[in-house]
């Protein structure tokens, strides 16, 4: 019981410390890198899928915000421990989001993200999230948009200088004073095609810029 309750705290204490921590990294990364936005159309005025590869994450709150003028969007994240605390994160920068993945959750999560799209709200979501392999591409943003025939818009962050964490991402993280370039793919739509092809073109079109 004295395990128990001593890993409980443990968690209790990271989920209380560590999404205000990356929230102010990201804040200060944001504000002292160099950063170019490379938008060919700017489809914001639609409810729409973002996504994002989960290794280049860090930044894509800060960089959505910037090209949207808003907050509104409900990010998909698992229901393990690191999914609670992007969860907190993704609060702290305003914004919501549906519990559940490819592995566990889905259905409550793809419930949850119909409802936000057809609420007027985007929808994040890491398509090789939350255990991979890297860039890969799980059924749900596609399933999304064909269901409810929203566009998809990609987003890279593509680094200058970084850090990159020895995890199956490759998780990257900016080196402050470096350049960061965010590339917003044009808004495109999957459902007149198969699974598998709008599987396919999502990959394709973030796989242009990744890092």
């Amino acid at each position: 019981m004295a395990k128990l309750f001593s890993k409980t705290m443990q968690r209790k204490l990271l989920v209380w410390m560590v999404p205000p921590l990356v929230y102010a990294l990201v804040k200060v990364l944001f504000f002292t890198c160099k950063k170019k936005f490379y938008l060919p159309h700017n489809g914001s005025a639609t409810p729409s899928i973002y996504a994002i590869w989960h290794g280049e994450m860090l930044m894509a709150a800060a960089a959505y915000k910037h090209y949207t003028k808003r907050e509104t969007i409900d990010t998909i994240v698992s229901n393990h421990f690191d999914g609670e605390l992007v969860a907190k994160l993704m609060q702290l920068f305003g914004g919501g989001t549906i519990r559940g993945s490819s592995s566990k959750g889905g259905v409550s999560a793809l419930r949850g993200a119909l409802k936000a799209l057809q609420n007027g709200r985007d929808i994040g979501i890491t398509p090789d999230g939350p255990r991979g392999p890297r860039h890969s591409v799980a059924d749900g943003a596609a399933a999304l948009a064909m269901m409810r025939k929203v566009p998809i818009i990609t987003m890279n962050c593509k680094l200058s200088s970084y850090w990159s964490m020895k995890s199956w991402d490759q998780f990257c993280i900016p080196k402050p004073f470096s350049t960061i370039e965010f590339y917003f793919g044009d808004p495109f739509y999957v459902h007149e095609l198969s699974l598998e092809e709008a599987k396919a073109l999502i990959q394709k079109r973030l796989l242009e810029h990744a890092v």
